[in-house]
């Protein structure tokens, strides 16, 4: 029989013989998380990619994953394991160890006991060159950070109502603000209107020097990526600000509605169609009329331009102040502008002017600048409605001095 040993007081006990880990095919599940994370899901065997989340035949959600090992398991599986635990790998199941691929690539990789021509380092090479290509597409965040650009001038006698914290505000949840502070290109201060002689040559100048300042040079330097656009001004200079911006970055253009009053984007509803009218024949200078939010009129720019005059048009069935209701209408609107600037040209020629009649919401008139393109469109002459002038005055030309 035997019996128990014993230990004397003061005497220490020999230690007993170090148990050896049990070693099972289990791999934990902490390791599996890992694995399905760097495979992103898919086969890892190079060229296959295939997802193991669902059938490939029914589409049903199923797990078909399987975990391979670079190094076998058993001495006597594919590539075997002798001397691993003297190199750097000391656990088989280790996520260095394991691929996860779907059942045809396990069983082609571990067909052969030598591996085959799926040597310990090719397969290592691939497990690496997916990982890594699953890393570098996820680190692809979606960018959602915005400059809030800001810029107003007074219309007749009222000053333009912009602040940034309204304008930051309406950028959630699309966007958020990449400053605490707005990008602001407005003339404060200012007690002129259109009305006065040297109101366009002054605002004209001030916002090309603000923004060659504040915009062109940041964002040449990679400082600016993405400009949410807010801007309350007379057309024309809306215009001249969509000109200036053109496609040096990423814009959206926010319209400031009245009912309620906010910059932010309404629940899409119906919307009206743009369209283009031509004139019936070719003669004279080019006109070209935006009559979104109310009519321009042929009469009115014949008054300006003579009898003799080519009057094209852009519009709505039925203009008024509040046609934007969707982000959608601002690329159908810059569509239809591009097709009619390069009727226009054809018709008329490059080398002529164009003769521009805005009568559209603020966020149409940057768009409608954003379109035209330097050196490839005609010269513009944008005109404004004063009615203590009589009518439409010629505002600005674009580019400055007919020239680009």
């Amino acid at each position: 029989m035997r019996t128990k040993s014993t230990v004397h007081a003061g005497c220490s006990a020999t230690p007993a013989a170090a148990v050896p880990k049990e070693v099972t095919r289990s791999i934990p599940v902490s390791v599996q998380c890992l694995l399905w994370g760097r495979a992103a899901g898919r086969c890892e065997f190079g060229g296959c990619n295939q997802p193991l989340w669902k059938s490939s035949v029914t589409q049903e959600q199923v797990n078909v994953a399987e975990k391979a090992h670079i190094y076998s398991f058993s001495s006597g599986g594919a590539r075997g394991n002798t001397g691993v635990a003297t190199g750097d790998l000391h656990d088989l199941h280790d996520l260095s160890n394991l691929m996860l691929v779907c059942h045809a690539c396990h069983r082609k990789v571990d067909r052969k006991r030598d591996g085959g021509r799926y040597t310990v380092s090719l397969l290592q090479q691939m497990k690496a060159v997916h990982e890594q290509r699953i890393e570098v597409a996820s680190a692809i965040a979606p960018e959602k950070s915005s400059h809030v650009l800001l810029y107003g001038a007074n219309i007749g006698d009222h000053s333009s109502p912009l602040n940034y914290a309204e304008a930051a505000s309406a950028l959630f949840p699309d966007r958020y603000p990449a400053a605490d502070r707005a990008i602001e290109l407005s003339v404060h201060n200012s007690s002129s209107c259109e009305r006065d002689d040297s109101f366009w040559r002054n605002e004209a100048f001030e916002l090309r020097r603000k923004f060659n300042w504040q915009v062109r040079l940041p964002a040449a330097e990679g400082e600016i990526r993405h400009l949410s656009v807010f801007a309350l001004a007379p057309q024309p200079l809306l215009i001249l600000l969509g000109n200036l911006l053109g496609d040096i970055v990423p814009c959206d253009v926010y319209q400031r509605h009245r009912e309620p009053t906010t910059w932010e984007w309404p629940q899409d509803s119906e919307t009206p169609l743009f369209r283009l009218r031509r004139p019936a024949c070719i003669e004279g200078p080019a006109a070209l009329a935006f009559e979104v939010s109310a009519m321009v009129g042929a009469e009115r720019i014949r008054q300006v331009l003579g009898e003799s005059v080519s009057i094209w048009s852009i519009g709505v069935a039925s203009p008024h102040n509040d046609v934007v209701k969707s982000r959608r209408q601002k690329p159908e609107f810059r569509a239809l502008v591009r097709t009619a600037l390069d009727q226009i040209k054809t018709a008329h020629g490059q080398g002529e002017t164009l003769h521009v009649f805005p009568a559209m919401p603020v966020s149409l008139a940057v768009e409608a600048g954003r379109v035209r393109m330097p050196k490839a469109d005609m010269p513009w002459i944008v005109y404004d409605q004063v009615d203590p002038r009589g009518g439409f005055v010629p505002a600005l030309t674009i580019p400055e001095g007919g020239k680009e």
